[in-house]
């Protein structure tokens, strides 16, 4: 049985995906970072320089929120659809859009599908064109467009649609390397025609009456005309003075030009006739549902969506500045730690963090294996606040920094002495039954007997998303600015 997802198909999950950042009954969604420990072949596998593969199971699911550090709320303006970036260049050769592109009927590039050709680009100040006709497969030859006509225009040999321009956020925030934000000009979408046929593909055959006639396009729309001019015997190629479209006519999802219906004038009451020649055939090209521009979100491919998060200092506290992190994901609608509610919070701690009783004998190390040896707990220190004695550690369950020596997850309680490895550094923990304290970003964290448990839920919600990443450090006057494309 043959079958295949359809371009549609992904454009729904596109939808589904982007809409629910905003809907009624929306979900949410945080970008986490962790894993401050490095990797290694003997627990996570890879190496700080070579980050593993992430895999797909539920082991390392719950793994995930082992390391993790903490999480940044994603709102629906950290959202948009976007698509391959491609850039406007002279004398560059650009596919065209094409209504029956498949593996018996190529584009000029090569491609066997309409999205994956190069039929629109993107100019130097960010407005984006369709190439409605390449001129026979020529290189765009002229002045790079600037024109924001709703209609379709001609420049460099090509026909050309313009189709949006990015704003200047939508620049700083969605645009990279590879991927540009898509989006709907207004002006431009009211005026799309639904069928209509603006451009033509044109055999050029031999053997025909030179002159200039007028066909009309037969089909299930109404009021479509080409211009056909014959130089030499041979139907001319698109272009100004050659074949084209007169009318471009409405309702059309198929269309036939008959070259022994042709007329000498415009109005398509004169009889004439391109003689007896043969092999020339000229094919109307049908637009896309709404007509060009209706959509540019479905006309230019876009079933990718992109996630930007910025991470900026501490933020509120929650983010960890003083160490590295190698994960980056999306976690889908977490709760609240002690809860079923799912969080809201624009910034989540995920770390454990208990209040010291005194400064230790010297300061804990980061990243350094702390141990309570009268519990047997075991921890991996990630930041250490000497201001107010506040130690900020992990537990990862797939190392030695998680497990006691019988292989056990033991949690730090009670009083007693918390102890670094590598620093020797040891001081108890606070006896006070509940204590706030005020941080150095000035929010507060509430410590219950000695310990703050982390904001978020432990394997709660569903992890969408995980990559692997070389250590990306941080530092109190810096900000990751992180983007994930997710395609459908």
């Amino acid at each position: 049985m043959a079958a295949i997802i359809t371009e549609k198909f992904r454009l729904h999950n596109a939808e589904q995906f982007q809409e629910s950042f905003s809907e009624a009954a929306k979900s949410t969604y945080y970008l986490f970072i962790g894993k401050s420990s490095p990797f290694t072949t003997t627990t996570s596998g890879g190496s700080d320089n070579a980050p593993p593969t992430p895999q797909d199971n539920i082991t390392t699911e719950f793994y995930k929120w082992d390391s993790m550090l903490a999480a940044k709320l994603i709102s629906s303006s950290d959202v948009s659809f976007v698509i391959p970036r491609r850039n406007w260049a002279n004398n560059t050769t650009y596919d065209m859009y094409e209504h029956d592109i498949s593996s018996t009927n190529t584009t000029t590039s090569g491609a066997t599908n309409l999205f994956n050709s190069t039929f629109y680009f993107m100019t130097s100040d960010y407005r984006v064109y369709k190439v409605l006709d390449n001129n026979n497969q020529q290189p765009y030859s002229g002045a790079e467009p600037t024109s924001e006509v709703t209609g379709p225009f001609e420049l460099g040999g090509y026909t050309l649609q313009y189709m949006f321009k990015l704003t200047t956020s939508e620049v700083q925030k969605f645009l990279t390397s590879d991927f540009l934000p898509v989006t709907t000009d207004t002006d431009v979408s009211n005026a799309a025609a639904d069928g209509s046929i603006d451009t033509v593909r044109v055999t050029a055959g031999s053997g025909y009456t030179d002159g200039t006639y007028y066909s009309p396009v037969d089909g299930d729309g109404a009021n479509g005309v080409v211009k056909i001019v014959v130089n030499g015997g041979a139907i001319s190629l698109q272009g100004s003075t050659g074949t084209n479209q007169f009318a471009a006519g409405t309702g059309y999802t198929f269309g036939v030009v008959n070259l022994s219906d042709v007329y000498t004038n415009t109005g398509l009451t004169t009889s004439g006739s391109i003689g007896s020649g043969s092999g020339g055939a000229v094919v109307p090209i049908i637009s896309p549902k709404g007509g060009h521009g209706k959509d540019a979100v479905k006309e230019l491919g876009g079933h990718y969506v992109m996630m930007n998060v910025k991470l900026e200092q501490a933020e509120g506290d929650d983010l960890t500045v003083a160490n590295d992190f190698r994960e980056v994901g999306i976690v889908k609608d977490p709760y609240n730690f002690g809860t079923t509610t799912v969080s809201s919070a624009s910034t989540r701690r995920q770390t454990y963090a208990v209040k010291l009783a005194a400064n230790p004998s010297t300061a804990y190390e980061i990243d350094e294996k702390i141990t309570q040896s009268t519990t047997g707990a075991v921890g991996r220190v990630v930041e250490f606040d000497s201001a107010n004695n506040i130690l900020y550690y992990l537990q990862e369950q797939y190392t030695n920094y998680g497990i006691d020596a019988t292989g056990n997850s033991v949690s730090f309680s009670g009083t007693h002495t918390i102890t670094g490895a590598s620093s020797t550094g040891a001081a108890a923990v606070s006896s006070t039954s509940s204590e706030t304290v005020t941080l150095s970003g000035g929010s507060s964290l509430t410590f219950t007997s000695g310990y703050a448990n982390p904001e978020l839920a432990a394997d709660s919600g569903h992890i969408l998303y995980v990559e692997n990443r070389r250590p990306i450090s941080r530092a109190s006057d810096q900000t990751e600015d992180i983007k994930i494309v997710v395609e459908f």
